[in-house]
Order: structure tokens, then C-alpha cells, then sequence
């Protein structure tokens, strides 16, 4: 008699499951990303943004920012700082998932940005 038996998932329907989690998972920050970035295109034709680090902190400190997105490999000091002044600020900060280059090309811009301060969202 072995004792593997009773009731268990099988290894194998556990790798389909966790596959199929990940194509779901996958497709909903596709889609989460993709309406970011068709928001992102609102914005800039709007006009009522700011692109860089200092003008992101100038525009806190005015009142003048709604929503602050930052990139994922903006630096951890800059980043907690931007958050910082956000909680002080009662200003919302969103983690954008791709990196400073993603962000750039979201903006329809063809340099790295790190953060985007939207004062309108």
C-alpha cells in the first residue's frame, strides 16, 4: 500500500491552474495598463501636466497636482519622497507598472520619464 493517496490535487492539474491564473492575471494588467496609458493620452492632450522630479515636488507644494504616477525604477529615496509629500499633500500616487522608458512612450514622449504629475485625471 502507498501512502500518497487521498483526495489531493494532482501536481500536474495544479501547473494547468496556475497557468491559467497567470494568463488571467497577465490579461487584466494588460488591460489595467492599457487604460492608464489611454488616460495618460487624455491628459496630454489636455495639456495639464508636468513631466520631472522637481517640478512634480513644485506642484505639490502649489496644491496644483490631482494624481502623481511614478515609474517602477524611479529610485526608492526619490520615490518615498514623492509619496511623502503626497500624504502631506492628500494627493494620490499611482505605481506605474512599467519603467521610466514605458512611461516616457505612454506620454508620447521619446525620453524617460520617471514621474508625471497630472493635474487633472
Amino acid at each position: 500500500s502507498s501512502g500518497g493517496g487521498g483526495g489531493g490535487v494532482s501536481t500536474q492539474s495544479t501547473g494547468v491552474l496556475h497557468q491559467i491564473f497567470k494568463m488571467v492575471a497577465s490579461k487584466k494588467t494588460k488591460k489595467a495598463m492599457e487604460s492608464i496609458n489611454s488616460r495618460l493620452a487624455l491628459v496630454m492632450k489636455s495639456g495639464k501636466f508636468t513631466i520631472g522630479y522637481r517640478s512634480t515636488l513644485k506642484s505639490i507644494r502649489q496644491g496644483k497636482s490631482q494624481l502623481i504616477i511614478i515609474a517602477n525604477n524611479t529610485p526608492a529615496l526619490r520615490k518615498s519622497e514623492i509619496e511623502y509629500y503626497c500624504m502631506l499633500a492628500k494627493v494620490g500616487v499611482h505605481h506605474y507598472s512599467g519603467s521610466n522608458i514605458d512611461l516616457g512612450t505612454a506620454c508620447g514622449k521619446y525620453f524617460r520619464v520617471a514621474v508625471f504629475v497630472s493635474r487633472t485625471w
